[in-house]
């Protein structure tokens, strides 16, 4: 007997050798934005692409078998990801959703608390606390990020399962951080999964998109009807590209660990550090659920400056392999400052009680040399060192 084809294979091959017309290898995009129809009210299987498109079909369907899904829906952007999951939810249902959220989420809740009636909790999901509070509140929609952003705060996702299983609601994890090539949220139990995959799905940087893949193939009807209602769905060309940057995952995933631990090694210690966050590190607080729900620590690294934002500003100052910009998981090495970039929309509390403050630097490691990568975060940490010597 065979043994089951890889997930890495199955990435590879996802499309290819698909078309039956000209045989093409890679599959051709189909960017027409209508389908004819044999009569009237007979159309085929695709009439419009807003509802339905061949190419976008083979990204969700290449997702979802990743992931381990029924089926899945390919979005324009992370955000509309979320936005369809989120729109399960009506006046009235509860949202659990951790306090160290994504800020573009953080703000979405809100923005639906105050204009729909949905209600929001926000807890922290690593605390016994929080599980206690969100089993007394019988949320209908439990959402979950692990790794978090941008403090890689780990969450056990059969624990939050079972809270959703307890109030018979539905659990999302956004596995953005890690993609299935290191993590699948389906397999411990979880309802759907939501990725960016603007990020290390597509890896390149130059497609803007999301995905949602459910357990439920019900589940997945909904769904697709909400983002062809709400017009988020994907465009054709995005999706040809997204699978493009697909077929590359396992082997770029790899080579982004590899770069972020050795990156962790090189500057652990250091005393320009008040803290560096990586769930390899065995003191890390989700280091034993890392360890037993991922196949891979991943390649986001966190950095708490001792200097505060004039650390950063020195930090910064020099660099020559890593751009100051936005997302995450392409192949070239990017910093971030959460504080006033991807949590800017937080309000200052909200963000703080994050843990999201002036001196953290989220690094996304791409697949560049490890020694020059090494060469650089050494030498902005060094000069990072020199303002904290500084009096002020």
């Amino acid at each position: 007997m065979s043994r089951p084809v890889a997930w890495g294979t199955r990435a590879v091959r996802a499309g290819i050798d698909s078309d039956r017309q000209h045989r093409a290898v890679v599959p051709p995009i189909h960017l027409s934005a209508n389908f004819s129809f044999g009569a009237p009210g007979e159309p085929g299987r695709y009439d419009y692409t807003r509802s339905g498109n061949p190419t976008r079909d083979q990204l969700a369907e290449a997702l979802s078998d990743l992931e381990g899904g029924a089926g899945g829906v390919v979005t324009s952007s992370g955000m509309a990801a979320v936005t369809t999951v989120l729109f399960q939810c009506g006046p009235g249902d509860l949202v659990v959703a951790p306090h160290d959220c994504y800020g573009g989420t953080h703000r979405l809740l809100r923005a639906l608390e105050k204009r729909t009636g949905v209600r929001v909790l926000f807890v922290d999901q690593g605390s016994e606390a929080g599980l206690v509070a969100a089993r007394a509140a019988r949320p209908r929609l439990v959402w979950v990020e692990t790794p978090s952003n941008p403090l890689l705060r780990v969450v056990d996702i059969r624990a939050w399962v079972g809270v959703a299983r307890e109030a018979g609601a539905l659990c999302a994890v956004d596995n953005t951080f890690l993609s299935p090539a290191f993590q699948r949220p389906l397999e411990l139990g979880a309802d759907v999964v939501v990725h960016s995959t603007t990020k290390f799905v597509n890896g390149h940087s130059d497609v803007v998109g999301g995905a949602v893949i459910a357990q439920d193939a019900v589940l997945v009807e909904q769904l697709a009807w909400w983002a062809n209602c709400l017009g988020v769905t994907g465009a054709p060309f995005d999706a040809w590209l997204t699978l493009r940057g697909l077929r590359t995952l396992r082997a770029r995933s790899r080579a982004h660990e590899e770069n972020a631990l050795h990156l962790v090694d090189a500057a652990l210690g250091h005393p320009a550090l008040a803290a560096l966050h990586h769930p390899s590190l065995p003191g890390h607080p989700g280091h034993e659920v890392a360890a037993r729900q991922q196949d891979g620590w991943g390649s986001l690294i966190t950095l708490d400056l001792e200097g505060g934002r004039r650390a950063v500003d020195a930090f910064l100052t020099g660099l020559r392999h890593f751009t100051l910009a936005e997302s995450l998981g392409g192949v070239e090495s990017l910093v971030a400052h959460p504080a006033s970039m991807t949590h800017a929309s937080m309000d200052e509390p909200a963000r703080l009680a994050a843990g999201v403050h002036e001196g953290l630097l989220r690094l996304s490691v791409g697949i560049e040399d490890p020694k020059d990568l090494e060469q650089d975060l050494v030498a902005a940490l060094c000069r990072a060192e020199e303002v904290v010597c500084q009096p002020v």
